[in-house]
């Protein structure tokens, strides 16, 4: 989910290698699981004995046979417990929840790259410090527990959209898939008080066509909006579990007249991806994305186009429940003082255009979000009062879409009280963001953590 660059008021709520080993620890195979079971090899010894010795050692076979008859029976209880287990698989459209595919709650590492050795003559000052032990404190076992489930949920998901996001499918029916689907694998429905906070979608869908750049998605009683073969799709989602936020994005297109376009940006993003770590400067980081994708150029309609990076959105730092932290990382060259560190959480993506370079604001609404440095004191309507509730009670500072928010038992009407939280800025809204009419947009992200000695594209798959 892009950022707007600090002018604009699109800011969050408060509150290279695509064959990364993705294994998953299987636990070790009893003797009898394996076929080694001493007993049976001692009574195949005894079934090959001398009659002279049968007679001598009777009683022995008897207690070998029957010892090997319980293994025998052990290891065909082994055998169908584990094919039990291989059998078990996503189902599709994914519906599975992971705990079902991953009882132990052991999931797929993203791609790991080991960091390079830091400049030791770089020293932070006593505020860094702390925030820095502070941040490198809470990347516990449960935090990379948390983050690799999200990032399994994601991966899982849009395998499939990627399947289904074919030339005639309605924007409602791709984004009902992505919603159920990652309801159905996080295991929280989110209609129960509290549910979504849990796990779930951690923004709005945003399925943006062409020009439109970010921030777009289906609603209800709007106009149903229908792939065509020569549309360019975006598809952008978040998955959380317990605040811990998986933001990637991908762009397909049926056309392959569009490829050039999709390369650069992919390229791009996997750059950014490759500069960034602890310690290293973002000015450097966005300098190097622009070069790489404003190298190439698209043909369209008999015309080459160079590909722009377009300069008023960027990558963004994820903290906590809050898709939006305090550091960007902008896809053209910028002059910042700002460095990533370790305990980081970054959201590396780049959007490329063929036209200006600068999205605006369009009609229409894309979701809402809450506003935690605003306080409630100034409300007097209870429609207001309520709604406020609600929203604090099922999202907190995540961002919504309308739909999510109609889904709730007992939410109706809430249209009047809605107007009265955006008049005081207790909630804010998001507009989509487009580039000039007839100009294409494309987008590629991933999320990376920051980890000690290493970073981690969590959320890396086959696909992309």
């Amino acid at each position: 989910m892009g950022s707007k660059t600090p002018s604009g008021h699109g800011q969050g709520p408060n509150g290279q290698s695509s064959n990364a080993a993705i294994t998953s620890a299987n636990p070790p195979k009893s003797d009898a699981a394996s076929g080694l079971v001493h007993g049976a090899l001692e009574d195949q010894d005894g079934d090959d004995s001398d009659a002279d010795d049968a007679d001598k050692h009777g009683a022995d076979l008897n207690e070998n046979k029957q010892s090997s008859n319980a293994n025998k029976k052990k290891r065909k209880r082994n055998k169908k417990k584990s094919k039990k287990a291989s059998n078990m698989q996503q189902s599709t459209p994914p519906r599975v929840p992971l705990i079902e595919l991953f009882p132990n709650q052991t999931y797929p590492e993203g791609e790991i790259v080991e960091c390079t050795a830091k400049d030791e003559n770089l020293q932070r000052t006593t505020a860094e410090e702390i925030r820095h032990v502070s941040a490198m404190t809470n990347m516990d076992d449960e935090f990379l527990r948390d983050y690799r489930k999200a990032a399994e949920t994601h991966c899982q998901v849009r395998q499939y959209v990627q399947s289904i996001a074919k030339p005639g499918i309605s924007m409602t029916e791709l984004a009902h898939e992505i919603d159920e689907g990652v309801r159905a694998l996080t295991g929280h429905a989110g209609l129960d008080k509290g549910d979504a906070l849990k796990a779930g979608l951690a923004f709005p869908t945003g399925l943006c066509l062409n020009n439109i750049g970010a921030h777009w998605t289906p609603n209800t009683g709007a106009k149903e909006v229908i792939l065509q073969y020569d549309d360019f799709l975006k598809v952008d989602f978040g998955v959380h579990v317990n605040g811990r936020i998986v933001d990637s994005a991908f762009t397909v297109a049926a056309n392959s007249v569009y490829d050039p376009l999709l390369e650069a940006v992919r390229a791009a993003t996997n750059t950014g991806l490759k500069e960034a770590g602890p310690d290293a400067r973002i000015s450097h980081i966005s300098k190097a994305i622009q070069e790489v994708m404003e190298s190439y150029e698209v043909t369209l309609n008999n015309k080459t186009i160079p590909v722009k990076a377009v300069r008023n959105i960027t990558g963004h730092n994820i903290l906590r429940y809050k898709i939006h932290g305090d550091k960007q990382v902008p896809f053209v060259a910028s002059i910042t003082t700002q460095r990533m560190e370790e305990g980081d959480i970054f959201a590396i993506e780049t959007f490329g255009t063929t036209g200006k370079g600068m999205l605006r604001d369009d009609v229409g609404i894309y979701g809402y979000g809450r506003n935690a440095d605003v306080g409630s004191s100034g409300l007097h309507h209870a429609s207001a009062k309520q709604l406020l509730k609600t929203i604090d009670e099922n999202f907190g500072t995540l961002v919504f879409a309308k739909r999510y928010l109609e889904r709730l038992p007992g939410v109706k009407n809430y249209h009047l009280g809605m107007r009265s939280l955006l008049q005081a800025g207790i909630v804010e809204s998001y507009a989509p963001l487009v580039d000039v009419a007839g100009s294409y947009v494309a987008q590629f992200e991933h999320t990376v953590l920051l980890r000690p000695n290493c970073k981690e594209v969590v959320s890396r798959g086959d696909d992309y």
